[in-house]
């Protein structure tokens, strides 16, 4: 059986919850998964707590002094004073402070002139990845944000950016009541209308299917009994920052940020083939439609607003939100953002949604859109984090829909915040079944990450409960996991959604904190594979400032179908690296996983991979004004000027009066690009030049970067 320490045995599903315990189950004695921090700081022979000694500490039960900090002084941009930490490495410490003073400088641009600010995803506005503008930003770079201030309060014992980052996010990406009217009309029993996904942009408008049946919403009432309304706590994932499209919110044409969306079109739609449109749309641009009618087709159509969240996103700032309670409740200061944990807690409450199927018909074994069951109760639920929920409605307040997603990446699991959700106190959602969901959540990711860990170590893709997203016939064959099929390219496949490296750092590391923080068996079996296999492709030269990591990835095979009781090897599932780089955030993210694993499991060698790592990126010849920074060249650049498909006859205008049409390109439709003091060189490049090169400011990077440091201060004082 393959369970987690603390578990009692597995009862059969629909039976894990016994009355009145909402799911919870007894923990063993001798099991860390409940641990305070004090005791695991104790447990890695720590010598201070906060600014206390261990002794002391234990001696007087109150941990009420906070790190004291020296306000740190710039002149020309360079650091000339620098705090020290008790129980921190100095020079972790003050990397981290001169990385993070340089984020926060307001001359520097990470963040907009908004109060609160709001992070961009880069200081450079030319570049095109999955947001297609530098100074879009992205619920990711908001949970980073956060992230980085949990780490500041950590380092100062100054808690009020946490808090103000959580303000600015609620503020500007997480959408008012007043932004998703009609939310008390919405109907658990009916909650969305039918629609095919299809495999490239040309299957688009896709038909409405009213006659298809979808399953029940068997969470909506308990959440608004809960919280006393009907509107969703979640953010959205794409903000234009400065409103450089021009739709401002709902057609006022100049409000900011602006909430907007890009991708709506299957797998195949790259961003270099995506149109990009308001969130809110009352048909002041684009066709007579407005945008709605490219990617739908109805009898009929409406002006409405409609929002995406990405639950990876959210959990990380959930996953942040734990990490300020325990540094803020070994300070002593746990008061002073009490209130923000409540609303780390809700987020994870509505963040449930991502738990279950795109239409909430059954999980498993579900083929045919008409012949595969509506769900009810709960077994539409896969359990796992989805690549994202999304909810809708009028904009005269008259009707509204929400769905799931039935495509799950490893990338976006988060075992570490459900965890936290499930046994954290200050963090546990207030809705009745939300931590039983939540405890549920925990195993399955868990085994969800073991299914797929090809026979070298690295993590596969993923699976599906829609088939092509209409649920359709899969190859006959396919691996499953509880009745879901393997895809090794979920949702996304220009590119590859798993061929990125990063996809294996992001998730592993929180894998890598679990096991820090609970030592847990199942994610060290899980890390003692894989981190093998990431140091066997990794090298760094940390006196010269050079290093190589994976890049590109190739897969092969399929895991072995899943038996709970006896989990395959996955002998037949392959992963090879196909390319290397120097990616800063990739690097920061597997020095992190990599540090986590050695303070719990004592590697040495993983340790001093993860601080070499730290020392070549902090190499001079990575540092400038700005951050950190290494080379990039973009050869993905010569897509500037692909075509976007546009259905024959339709024709629209973007805000500034771009013309969208059947001959319309990516640029063609962003002609503001072409003003970018960084376009000649892409310019060049589109008639026969040189690949562009760039040296690119990232915030999440960046600020991944920063975090490192701490940690790596913290874990190995």
């Amino acid at each position: 059986m393959f369970t987690h320490c603390g578990s009692a045995p597995r009862t059969p599903r629909g039976s894990h919850s016994r009355p009145g315990t909402l799911g919870r189950r007894a923990r063993r004695p001798d099991c860390p998964l409940r641990r305070s921090r004090l005791e695991q700081l104790m447990r890695r022979r720590k010598l201070f707590l906060g600014a206390l000694p261990i002794a002391a500490a234990l001696g007087s039960l109150t941990l009420a002094a906070p790190v004291v900090a020296v306000p740190l002084e710039y002149t020309s941009g360079a650091p000339v004073a620098l705090r020290s930490v008790p129980g921190m490495d100095a020079k972790s410490v003050d990397r981290f402070l001169e990385l993070y003073e340089k984020i926060k400088d307001p001359a520097n641009g990470y963040f907009s002139d908004h109060d609160p600010p709001v992070p961009y995803h880069s200081v450079e506005t030319l570049i095109v990845e999955a947001p297609d503008y530098g100074h879009v930003t992205t619920s990711e770079a908001f949970s980073y944000w956060i992230w980085l201030e949990a780490q500041y309060g950590r380092v100062t014992g100054e808690w009020g950016p946490f808090n103000e980052a959580w303000e600015s996010m609620e503020e500007h990406i997480i959408p008012s009541a007043a932004e998703q009217p009609g939310n008390a009309r919405y109907n658990p029993a009916d909650p969305a209308t039918y629609a095919d996904e299809h495999d490239t942009p040309q299957g688009y408008p896709s038909e409405l299917e009213f006659d298809v049946p979808v399953g029940q919403d068997p969470i909506a009432n308990e959440l608004r009994s809960t919280y006393g309304n009907s509107d969703v706590y979640g953010m959205h994932w794409l903000l234009d920052v400065d409103n450089r499209y021009g739709f401002g919110n709902c057609g006022d044409g100049t409000s900011s940020p602006a909430y907007i969306n890009t991708f709506q079109r299957g797998p195949e739609e790259s961003t270099w083939e995506t149109i990009p449109h308001p969130s809110c749309d009352t048909f002041e641009h684009g066709g007579p439609n407005g945008y709605v009618d490219l990617f739908v087709g109805d009898q009929q159509y409406a002006r409405q607003w409609r929002y995406t969240n990405a639950p990876d996103a959210d959990a990380r700032a959930v996953q942040a939100a734990y990490w300020a309670h325990t540094w803020a409740t070994e300070q002593g200061n746990q008061s002073q953002i009490s209130a923000t944990l409540a609303k780390a807690a809700k987020m994870g409450d509505w963040l449930r949604y991502a738990m279950y199927d795109k239409y909430f018909k059954r999980v498993g074994n579900c083929v045919g859109p008409s012949t595969c069951p509506a769900g009810s109760g709960k077994n539409s639920a896969h359990y796992l984090m989805s690549w994202y929920y999304a909810w809708g409605g009028g904009t005269d307040g008259a009707w509204a829909w929400r769905i799931g997603s039935s495509h799950n990446h490893f990338g976006y699991q988060n075992p570490m915040a459900a965890w936290v959700l499930s046994n954290v106190d200050a963090l546990e959602p207030r809705s009745a079944t939300a931590v039983a969901d939540w405890d549920t959540s925990f195993d399955r990711q868990l085994e969800f990450y073991r299914w797929l860990q090809s026979a070298e170590g690295g993590i596969a893709g993923g699976a599906t409960n829609s088939w092509q997203g209409r649920y359709a016939q899969p190859p006959a064959g396919a691996s499953t996991f509880y009745g879901m099929y393997y895809d090794w390219q979920p949702v996304y496949h220009d590119p590859p959604s798993n061929r990125w490296f990063g996809m294996q750092t992001w998730s592993m590391q929180r894998i890598a904190e679990l096991y820090y923080a609970t030592g847990n068996a199942q994610a060290g079996q899980l890390l003692d594979k894989w981190v093998d296999w990431a140091m066997a492709n990794t090298t760094v030269d940390a006196a010269n400032g050079t290093w190589q990591v994976p890049a590109e990835l190739g897969w092969s095979g399929q895991p072995d179908t899943w038996n709970a009781g006896s989990p395959g090897a996955n002998n037949g599932l392959h992963v090879t690296v196909t390319s290397r780089n120097q990616d800063l955030g990739v690097t920061a993210a597997l020095a992190r996983t990599l540090m986590y694993y050695a303070a719990e499991s004592g590697d040495t060698a993983a340790r001093d991979m993860a601080g070499n790592l730290l020392d070549a990126m902090w190499a001079p010849n990575n540092q400038d004004d700005l951050g950190i920074s290494v080379e990039e060249s973009r050869a993905d650049y010569n897509r500037f000027d692909d075509r976007v498909y546009v259905p024959s006859g339709w024709t629209g205008t973007m805000p500034n009066g771009d013309r969208i049409d059947s001959n319309s390109t990516f640029t063609s439709i962003r002609s503001w690009y072409t003003s970018d003091p960084d376009y000649p060189q892409v310019e060049r490049y589109l008639e026969g030049g040189p690949a562009p090169t760039f040296r690119y400011h990232r915030f999440w990077a960046q600020a991944d970067i920063a975090m490192a440091m701490a940690d790596f201060g913290l874990l190995f004082p």
